[in-house]
């Protein structure tokens, strides 16, 4: 890979950044597609972020991914959203245009990919999901799981409040039928599922696991968790004894890139098993 004056800049920013898989992903494709172009973490503190956002933009960057905490308060700044960012109320990827800044979330797009690529393109149709969390991923995940048909949705938040005011706000984005439950309803959420969906940061590294039972999950229902490191959640991990098909965050991380590197640098790259071997790699402290 050959980087000169010309090279298109873009980058990840967010708070923590060091964790992100995102550098190590790009300049895969970078080298694989012969791109002149360049990719870089950028740690950026909430208070800082519309700052940082006029400095690149002047510096010459392309675009950058969004990550915690700023999706929202990318959502805010973008002049130009997609229905997907509206719907989710976050933005994950912006484009720098001459005169203004385009917002974009990938996330949903990411996930429908990623469930398409391990259960099929009908798996989900006129079936019922049931998703855990009532944040912005809950809210990208809706829109996947609605673009690949499902037909029931539940929504199971800890704040039953918040997944009572998810379920109202995104009822006239979907098409399929929104329903909200609280935890001490879980048993009734889960049955008669064809797939489940951790959306919360609970079984990421250093976070406690998510703390719901799978009894009441249909023993032919998929299991997915947003959460790619570590890549076995705890959640999956008794999912995987129990029987169910799993599916791991990595899939939704890499898909999520696809559009963004597009953008910035103007190939639409593939996701391959040897880009999966690579960020495995990495997170098992490979480089």
């Amino acid at each position: 890979m050959t980087i000169s004056g010309k090279a298109r800049l873009a980058g990840v920013i967010g708070d923590p950044i060091s964790h992100s898989l995102s550098p190590r992903l790009h300049a895969h494709w970078l080298e694989a597609y012969g791109v002149d172009g360049f990719y870089v973490p950028l740690k950026v503190a909430r208070e800082s972020f519309a700052v940082a956002l006029r400095g690149l933009r002047l510096a010459g960057f392309a675009g950058l991914n969004v990550t915690v905490p700023h999706k929202e308060a990318a959502f805010a700044l973008a002049a130009r959203v997609d229905d997907a960012a509206r719907a989710a109320r976050a933005v994950n990827l912006l484009i720098f245009r001459d005169n203004h800044v385009e917002g974009r979330n990938t996330d949903s797009a990411g996930l429908s990919a990623s469930l398409i690529e391990h259960l099929g393109a009908d798996a989900l149709r006129g079936k019922t999901a049931t998703l855990v969390g009532a944040g912005g991923a809950a809210r990208a995940a809706i829109v996947a799981l609605d673009a690949l048909g499902a037909k029931d949705i539940r929504v199971v938040a800890r704040n039953n409040a918040r997944g009572d005011i998810l379920a109202r706000d995104m009822k006239t984005a979907v098409k399929a039928q929104l329903q909200s439950f609280a935890l001490e309803d879980w048993n009734k959420a889960a049955s008669d599922v064809s797939l489940l969906v951790n959306t919360t940061s609970a079984g990421m590294r250093g976070n406690p696991p998510l703390a719901l039972p799978l009894d009441p999950l249909p023993r032919d229902a998929a299991v997915c968790d947003i959460v790619y490191n570590p890549l076995e959640t705890p959640l999956l991990t008794v999912a995987r004894a129990r029987g169910h098909s799993t599916i791991d965050g990595l899939g939704m991380l890499m898909h999520q890139a696809v559009p963004a590197f597009e953008a910035f640098y103007g190939v639409k790259p593939q996701v391959t098993p040897a880009l999966r071997r690579l960020l495995e790699g990495a997170l098992h402290g490979g480089q």
